[in-house]
């Protein structure tokens, strides 16, 4: 084909919404490189189930302080400079993560890279729904998600070669040092780059416009919207008033809140209340738990990581054809079914004499099944359509403070999942999952009756 001037216009556009979302990959990396970990670092610093339940989890608190804040930095230092802030904030908290001398500091270090995760959260999808033209911009909100899951899998993937390599989470590797530590030092390299790039993107044009900045604003809209730039200015120009910032008390409605925020929360709860990052969390000593070898559980969780990859890429491919609604129901209806198989099969599991859970023949088959069918249902459906949603449904005048909102509530319930999954593990893996396959029918309830379409349609129309 003869090349048209809308090719390099798009390539560019992807190019920058690809920088962005590395944003994702280091907020996918960082919460998922504890999984090959934990059983080294429960053998470290003698560490209990509630100890390790918040070293996991601790990082999530960071989470929501950061979503919170997020958009107060973004709309106050612009969102890549804010970007510039998260990268260096995963910089510090991977390297002395790695160096941490007690189970305490090491909490404190994840903490610290929640921040980051919780900036990155809210920062990212933002900045890409606000370069994005309507005709791409469910795909590349989806890059947000896509690069989430493709940071988790490096992440396992990483904690299976340096754990094989050395033999164990817990065996010296390079230099002399526990493999644990390498596995979070992984994280050094793409966060260096997350931070350079962030220097080479232009900065979202709505900011630009808000900061009476209109001549660069022009620019990068010429840049993304080519010959439409001029009237997507004023159209701009139009929602976005002059030397405002967005506040928390813009978002109250009759019921505390307006209605479309009390939406992007459900969005938020909803994504997590299906217990989708007990997977990614406790995968490996979940598996390891019901009878498989620590590699084997390793390799079990590296699969399902590309199952989610492939699952996001299915999202991508569709979103914009089939629309954000009807993604959501049918992943609703395949989680709730294969999470009450799972409920079903570890609530009929043996026992070991440790008291441990045992499935043994068939069981341990049909639970393999059923969590990859489950994390593909996720993966095509709510993990990258609440974050495209989240980016674009709010209005401009709320949108940075809404979507801190709505992100500090998805870390907040990621955090209660996460922190009671070794509590709900000790009654019965059987009722865990069996209130992860509620939350998954009460879900599909929500999006029938509250979520609107939002397919094809202008942030500036919201």
């Amino acid at each position: 084909m003869a090349p048209t001037p809308a090719l390099p216009r798009t390539a560019r556009i992807f190019a920058i919404a690809a920088t962005a979302a590395v944003g994702g990959f280091l907020f996918g990396f960082d919460t998922a490189v504890i999984n090959g970990a934990i059983t080294a670092l429960a053998t470290q610093f003698q560490a209990g189930d509630v100890a390790i339940g918040l070293a996991v989890s601790s990082a999530l608190v960071g989470s929501a302080i950061g979503a919170f804040f997020a958009g107060t930095l973004a709309d106050h230092y612009g969102r890549a400079r804010t970007m510039q802030i998260t990268a260096l904030l995963f910089l510090v908290s991977a390297f002395l993560s790695g160096a941490a001398f007690t189970l305490w500091d090491l909490i404190a270090w994840r903490l610290l890279g929640g921040l980051a995760i919780g900036l990155a959260s809210v920062i990212a999808p933002a900045y890409i729904a606000e370069i994005s033209p309507a005709r791409l911009r469910g795909r590349l909100g989806s890059l947000q998600q896509l690069a989430i899951v493709f940071g988790i899998f490096s992440a396992l993937l990483a904690d299976f070669g340096i754990a094989s390599v050395a033999g164990s989470a817990i065996a010296p590797a390079w230099l002399g040092l526990p493999a644990w530590r390498w596995m979070f030092w992984m994280e050094l390299a793409p966060a260096f780059l997350y931070g350079l790039g962030a220097f080479f993107i232009p900065e979202s044009p709505r900011y630009l416009i808000a900061r009476q900045r209109e001549p660069e604003a022009l620019l990068v809209l010429r840049m993304i919207e080519g010959g439409n730039a001029e009237r997507k200015l004023a159209e701009i120009r139009e929602t976005v008033a002059r030397d405002y910032v967005p506040r928390l008390a813009d978002l109250r409605g009759r019921v505390g809140l307006l209605p479309i925020v009390w939406i992007g929360i459900g969005l938020s709860l909803f994504q997590q209340f299906v217990g989708i990052n007990v997977i990614f969390y406790y995968s490996s000593l979940l598996w390891q738990s019901v009878g498989f070898s620590e590699h084997d559980a390793l390799v079990v969780t590296v699969i399902t990581s590309i199952t989610n990859i492939v699952t996001t890429l299915i999202a991508m491919a569709t979103i914009d054809r089939f629309g954000r609604k009807p993604l959501l129901i049918i992943g609703s209806i395949g989680m709730t079914v294969t999470l009450a198989v799972m409920a079903v099969v570890f609530a009929g599991a043996g026992v070991d004499a440790a008291g441990q859970p045992l499935l043994s023949g068939s069981q341990g088959v049909v639970a393999l099944v059923a969590a990859n069918a489950y994390v593909f249902s996720f993966g095509m459906s709510w993990g990258p359509v609440v974050w495209v949603l989240l980016g674009e449904m709010f209005n401009n005048r709320i949108r940075a403070a809404a979507l801190a909102v709505a992100a500090a509530a998805q870390w907040l319930a990621n955090f209660l999942v996460s922190a009671t999954f070794p509590l709900l593990q000790t009654i019965s893996l059987g009722f865990a999952y069996g209130l992860y396959a509620t939350a998954a029918l009460a879900s599909l309830f929500f999006v029938v009756r509250w979520v609107r379409e939002t397919r094809g349609r202008e942030l500036e129309e919201m």
